[in-house]
C-alpha cells in the first residue's frame, strides 16, 4: 500500500491536517486565542479603528462570524468597541492595551510562512499546485465549500 500513489496523497494530506492542529493548540497554549482571533485582532492592529464591514473584508470572513469573534475578544478585553462621533450608526473596534499584548505574544501564523515559501516558487509550481489541490478539494467534496485563506482546525464559525 505505500506505494499507492493514492495512500501518499492521503498520508500527505494527514500531514497537513496534523500540521493545522498542532499549530492551533500551540497558539492556543502561548495566546489562549484561537487563529481566527489572532487575525481578527492583527486585522485591527494593521487597519487601525475600523468597522465591523471593513475587517471582514481584510480577512474575508463574514460580517456575522466576525462580530461573533469581536464578542469573544471583547469579553476578554482585547478590544473595544464605540460609536462613531459623526454617525452613531456607525460602530468602530479598536485594540486595548491588553489585546496588544496578547497580539505581541502570539506566534506566526501558519499560513503566513506558507505565503512566504509559496512565493518562492516558480510561477508554474505555484500553478501546478493550485490546480491539483483544486481537484483534491472537489475529490474531498469540499470543491464549492466558503472558505477563508486561514489555516485552522476549527471552522470560524464556531469559534467565538
Amino acid at each position: 500500500m505505500p506505494d499507492d500513489p493514492a495512500y501518499e496523497v492521503l498520508v500527505a494530506l494527514r500531514r497537513i491536517i496534523r500540521a493545522i492542529d498542532i499549530q492551533s493548540k500551540r497558539m492556543s497554549k502561548i495566546c489562549g486565542l484561537t487563529t481566527p482571533q489572532v487575525v481578527i485582532l492583527q486585522a485591527i492592529r494593521d487597519l487601525g479603528e475600523v468597522t465591523t464591514k471593513q475587517i471582514s473584508d481584510h480577512v474575508t470572513l463574514s460580517q456575522a462570524t466576525v462580530t461573533t469573534i469581536m464578542d469573544r475578544l471583547e469579553q476578554h478585553d482585547l478590544v473595544e468597541r464605540y460609536r462613531s462621533v459623526k454617525d452613531r450608526r456607525v460602530v468602530h473596534t479598536r485594540l486595548t492595551t491588553i489585546g496588544r499584548q496578547v497580539l505581541k505574544k502570539a506566534p506566526p501564523l501558519l499560513h503566513e510562512s506558507f505565503i512566504d515559501s509559496f512565493s518562492c516558487m516558480g510561477h508554474s509550481d505555484q500553478e501546478k499546485i493550485v490546480e491539483t489541490l483544486r481537484q483534491v478539494a472537489e475529490m474531498l467534496g469540499g470543491g464549492n465549500l466558503d472558505a477563508a485563506p486561514i489555516l485552522d482546525i476549527q471552522p470560524p464559525d464556531a469559534v467565538g
